[in-house]
């Protein structure tokens, strides 16, 4: 049987809850614990280098987009040096995501999202031409239960829904003569920025919520329960207040178009009848407005109240919280190749080693996911880790994966060197 979804690479324990995993899973013998605890710390540290380096990149990449940037630049940059920063950036940007086991929400999915109702009740409009280039990305995604209330609590209505735990999102305005083309002025975002927030617990169908120029519109039936009153409210001001009057203003008209000839006659009193009927239709209009403004109002203060407590971080900032997601998840399933494939006797071809992670993961700890083998053979193979034997793979034995790692770490920095004889 297959799943209805396909299984995201994501690995939901921490690092050091997964060793812990491993440990009393049998995974790490008695006597070689000492050099366990120096494999993964070893380990830990070289991703960590090596991650440390992406992010002066990718925040070097970016520094000429940043809307929140506090420092001066050098020089300006012409048009096609900014061009080489933005690709630069972008590559790098997907390189990180894909190794914090991020999926791409394609333009299928997003679409399908917007069609969505909206669980908040609140109607929104995207306007996508005031983009350059749009990128959604998430990580973790179930399906999750909801009651609606609605009617002052008297209806109430269960819902499941798609939520995804973590949403990035990426997006690059167009530039400043766009907007000077179409008379828009005052923006709440600057022309040609590129921004990138992360977000956590976001359903599928409030997608659209998350785009920075999203703009609150009332749904029909909100202005039916606006219009309707205000409308049978209004004939009734109307016929009351102002009736009288009305009807002595028709008839002078009708006197002057020559389609009546009894003159009418409007005295002060007439006037003054005439000028408190305008004055409580005026009243009734504005009291109207104001009705629908603060609804409209509510509804800005239900996003933005969400939006508050869904925002995990914005633009160079969330580069901090991938680069660590990365370095945890690389760190993850390296860990977990390498132990499997030392645990064996006689190794494991690699769909064998794919399929007894998986099945301990879902089994033992109820996750079900798609393990990155490759990914995980590929960082053993570059720190020297992998032996092949056919088609089946084994690891070096912990204490010589240790003096290997070692080495690495050593020579990351070669400045010094022993003196010449």
């Amino acid at each position: 049987m297959t799943d209805p979804k396909p299984r995201g690479r994501f690995i939901p324990f921490r690092k050091s809850d997964l060793i812990a995993m491993c440990r009393d899973a049998g995974l790490v013998p008695n006597k070689a614990e000492t050099h366990f605890h120096n494999f993964h710390r070893l380990l830990g540290a070289l991703l960590h280098f090596e991650y440390h380096q992406l992010l002066e990149s990718l925040k070097d990449a970016y520094a000429p987009f940043n809307p929140d940037a506090d420092t001066r630049p050098l020089k300006p940059l012409d048009r096609e040096a900014l061009l080489t920063h933005q690709k630069s950036f972008v590559h790098q940007m997907n390189t990180l995501l894909d190794a914090a086991n991020f999926e791409p929400i394609t333009d299928a999915d997003l679409k399908e999202a917007l069609a969505e109702e909206s669980l908040f009740k609140i109607r929104l409009a995207v306007d996508f031409d005031d983009f350059e280039e749009v990128l959604f990305f998430r990580r973790g995604e179930h399906l999750q239960q909801e009651t609606l209330v609605s009617f002052a609590g008297l209806k109430k209505t269960p819902m499941t829904f798609t939520n995804y735990d973590r949403v990035v999102v990426y997006i690059k305005f167009k530039e400043e003569a766009y907007f000077k083309a179409a008379g828009r002025k005052d923006l709440p975002y600057q022309p040609g920025a590129t921004l990138i927030k992360l977000f956590q617990n976001v359903p599928k169908a409030d997608l659209e919520m998350l785009f920075p120029n999203s703009e609150v519109r009332m749904k029909t039936i909100d202005k039916l329960i606006i219009g309707v009153p205000a409308a049978v409210s209004g004939v009734v001001v109307v016929v009351s207040k102002l009736g009288a009057s009305l009807a002595l203003v028709g008839g002078l008209v009708a006197f002057w178009l020559g389609l009546r000839d009894t003159a009418v006659e409007i005295n002060q009193k007439h006037l003054v009848a005439l000028g408190l009927g305008m004055a409580a239709l005026g009243g009734f209009l504005f009291k109207q407005i104001s009705k629908f403004k603060n609804r409209k109002l509510r509804f800005m203060k239900a996003l933005s109240e969400n939006l508050y407590f869904k925002n995990l971080d914005n633009n160079a900032g969330v580069f901090h919280h991938l680069i660590d997601a990365a370095e945890e998840e690389e760190f993850k399933e390296a860990l977990l190749a390498y132990l499997f494939l030392a645990q064996s006797a006689n190794g494991l071809t690699r769909r064998q080693l794919d399929e007894a992670v998986e099945s301990w993961l879902e089994k033992d700890w109820d996750c079900a996911i798609d393990f990155e083998v490759a990914d995980a053979l590929a960082k053993l193979a570059r720190w020297g880790l992998l032996q092949h034997h056919g088609d089946r793979l084994e690891v070096l034995p912990l204490a010589e994966a240790n003096a290997k790692l070692d080495h690495t770490w050593d020579n990351f920095f070669t400045y010094h060197q022993p003196p010449t004889p």
